[in-house]
């Protein structure tokens, strides 16, 4: 296997010049949930829970826009819990301040900030901060994905699978019960074509892991743009095709992500599967 190339995180955040900011942002509110997060933050009763989880995704926005617009006053920003702003810039920052929030809830370490970068020719930088994992990834058009550790940056290769019958593929599954029925009909239809099927829960740990080559292909019905914004852009710089369903550019409402060499076999086997019609 050759050596993946490893270099400096500082030398990446030259890439872009508003990578940095980017950085710190994601950072900054991925530390104040994993740090801050109650102690007794528990399962046992109906309201409290989830009222806690949506004040710290507040809160967690609320440090990414202070951070984003305090540099880019005149960009647009497009969040999960705060709406939209349009933008004078000609830019917009699309944020997930936490992904996966029934992971959080119950003390698993899959989840994740996400902060993505819109020019007028497309998505130019993604971060995706995993800090329960002290772990975190990054992608500049044109100029690679990376995972990040401890300082360090390492390439990612994507997969090389060209199998479908040897593919280890991901999915995730909606909050309402009809449409989780409806998806784990479509597992039950592709699991005897594929080598198996995993579900973590997080979205953007699904995309960052397929492009380190811990997963061949990746789908999903009814991420929200904030879902998929950056972590997309994560798997394209690692060479992983990711489209609609329908082979086009639209990842809304479906999508599939996958290695070059299965990428066509397995998106027909999933419409034809039936992913592409949920309730």
């Amino acid at each position: 296997m050759a050596t993946m190339l490893t270099v400096p995180l500082a030398d990446l955040l030259t890439l872009h010049p508003s990578l940095g900011t980017a950085w710190r942002a994601g950072w900054k509110a991925g530390l104040f949930l994993r740090d801050e997060r109650p102690s007794d933050l528990t399962i046992d009763t109906k309201s409290t829970p989830t009222d806690v989880v949506s004040a710290m995704d507040r809160g967690a926005e609320r440090i990414i826009v202070d951070a984003l617009l305090g540099d880019y006053p005149d960009d647009g920003f497009l969040g999960e819990e705060g709406g939209e702003r349009p933008s004078a810039s000609g830019r917009r920052w699309i944020v997930d301040p936490l992904d996966a929030t029934v992971n959080y809830l119950y003390g698993l370490p899959l989840w994740g900030v996400s902060i993505a970068l819109e020019e007028p020719d497309g998505t130019a930088l993604g971060i995706v901060v995993l800090p329960a994992l002290d772990q975190a990834y990054l992608a500049v058009r044109g100029a690679g994905a990376w995972r990040v550790e401890q300082g360090r940056a390492t390439a990612l290769p994507g997969s090389s699978c060209q199998m479908l019958s040897q593919a280890l593929i991901a999915t995730g599954f909606g909050y309402s019960a009809e449409r989780r029925v409806s998806q784990a009909a479509v597992v039950g239809r592709i699991i005897g074509r594929v080598r198996d099927v995993r579900r973590t829960g997080c979205a953007v740990i699904d995309f960052c892991w397929l492009a380190e080559g811990r997963a061949d292909g990746y789908y999903e019905y009814g991420l929200n743009p904030w879902d998929h914004a950056a972590a997309a852009l994560v798997c394209r710089e690692a060479g992983i095709v990711v489209t609609g369903l329908d082979g086009g550019v639209d990842l809304d409402p479906a999508f599939v992500a996958a290695a070059p060499g299965i990428a066509d076999e397995l998106r027909t086997l999933l419409v034809a599967s039936g992913a592409a019609q949920m309730p």
